[in-house]
């Protein structure tokens, strides 16, 4: 890579020099566009953050972690990762945390934080990378990708942590 990407950049300025292109007034161009969209996701970031924090401290995430032990417990996800399944689309900080909780408790070779690193793993964090892919796209139809996602998101908890149980 230490050869490549300097290749890169060398073989697009040469082309783009033969073709009369200003490289440096299209480079400070793309610049002050990347600045306006870093702007316009401050606000929605903001919201996501904003967000987390509120759900935690406010009892939200351990009540609903509560009600979905028997959910989760029927479908093969231990009870003890209700919690983590709710924080992980979230934050990815905030699962880390929980993760790491989950290890020290039960040990890293159990089942539980098998199942917990899988998901872990096997999920992203949905309200964060959502907000920083439609930032900049029009404002209607992005209840379809968020329940896919989340749809998505919840299958793959399932299927890691039976997963687990066959390996």
């Amino acid at each position: 890579m230490s050869v490549v990407i300097p290749s890169l950049f060398i073989i697009i300025v040469t082309v783009a020099a033969a073709k009369g292109v200003n490289v440096f007034s299209a480079f400070t161009g793309g610049i002050g566009e990347a600045v306006k969209f870093t702007l316009s996701l401050l606000p929605l970031l903001a919201a996501v953050f904003m967000m987390c924090n509120l759900i935690e401290s406010s009892g939200i995430s351990s009540a609903l972690a509560e009600c979905l032990k028997p959910v989760t417990g029927a479908l093969g996800v231990p009870e003890e990762l209700s919690k983590l399944m709710l924080i992980k689309p979230f934050s990815g900080s905030g699962s880390l945390t929980l993760l790491t909780d989950i290890l020290e408790r039960y040990g890293a070779d159990s089942y539980v934080s098998r199942c917990a690193c899988t998901i872990y793993a096997s999920s992203e964090t949905v309200f964060y990378v959502f907000a920083l892919y439609f930032a900049g796209a029009d404002k209607r139809g992005r209840a379809l990708p968020l329940i896919i996602v989340l749809c998505s998101t919840f299958l793959s908890t399932i299927l890691s942590c039976l997963m687990c149980r066959l390996l």
